[in-house]
């Protein structure tokens, strides 16, 4: 365990409320690994301190931090440059300190794409359906549109909701083009798909029984097709025990939250993680 001393150095991760944070866990595991002399901290902070905190951490020289619920969009003002990543997907999750002031991206986008860039794929010929239609829906439409996905098919339940979350990339630089669905279409277009992505939070602790797609509508997916969830506990939801009955390939959200984790921590560091560090950390923490 690395002392901590006058000269370590601050990371950590802000939210409301942010004590179920995972960060810290595998941050800290690399950060022993590597022997380098910095702490990872989880701060509490209310939508209406932001900018206080902000102010404050630029004030004891915190050298970068993670953003999650609420803060991901309210830190945007706050900060000097935005990287075009996290501009489409209208969200930051993680920021550090340069002369200049703060910068902030967005390593979700990178954290998705991980696991499906070690496939033999050509993404050119698939049509992914993203289940959900909320922040998450957003990095995950990013990614699929930087992989070459031509065109994308968003599931939601409120059709107001949809029609918004379509209208939001009208102006963007997205090359891609997103098809709105409501739920009940879902049967019919799973036939076609050779990605399926959840970002909803059915199949979280404590619903672990429900998936939000159900055994009919998994019978209709390719069996060559991936089914991806971005839940990590439990492991695995019931909505990837029904996609590998289907015989799909199933991909869990562990992968992508360790991903995310590791873009941010090189960024901060400045040098290589060891990626299965953190991996191996969050798996014994979870009880995997």
């Amino acid at each position: 365990m690395q002392l901590i001393t006058g000269k370590t150095k601050l990371l950590g991760v802000i939210g409301d409320p942010v004590e179920h944070s995972l960060s810290p866990v595998m941050h800290n595991a690399a950060i022993a690994h590597l022997r380098v002399n910095y702490v990872y901290v989880p701060f509490p902070v209310k939508g209406k301190d932001l900018e206080k905190a902000i102010a404050g951490f630029e004030a004891i020289g915190v050298v970068g931090f993670n953003i999650t619920i609420p803060h991901k969009q309210a830190i945007i003002p706050l900060l000097s440059e935005v990287s075009a990543a996290a501009q489409l997907v209208g969200a930051v999750n993680t920021v550090w300190r340069t002369e200049a002031g703060w910068c902030g991206t967005n390593t979700d986008v990178e954290g998705f794409l991980a696991p499906l860039k070690e496939l033999d794929r050509d993404w050119t010929q698939v049509t992914p359906i993203i289940l959900g239609n909320g922040g998450a829906a957003r990095a995950v439409v990013v990614g699929c549109a930087e992989i070459g996905c031509p065109k994308i098919r968003v599931v939601g339940r409120d059709r107001t909701k949809l029609e918004k979350f379509k209208q939001s990339w009208q102006n963007s630089a997205l090359k891609t083009e997103i098809e709105v669905h409501e739920w009940s279409e879902l049967a019919e277009l799973v036939s076609d798909t050779k990605l399926l992505v959840n970002t909803t939070p059915v199949g979280m602790y404590p619903k672990v029984n429900e998936s939000p797609v159900d055994a009919v509508v998994m019978e209709k997916m390719p069996t060559d097709a991936i089914a991806y969830d971005l839940i990590y506990t439990p492991n695995p939801t019931q909505f990837l025990v029904r996609a590998k009955e289907r015989g799909a390939k199933a991909i869990d959200g562990l992968k992508m939250l360790v991903e995310q984790g590791a873009s941010a921590l090189k960024i901060w560091l400045q040098q290589p993680v060891p990626v299965d560090v953190m991996r191996r950390s969050l798996q014994q923490y979870l009880g995997h």
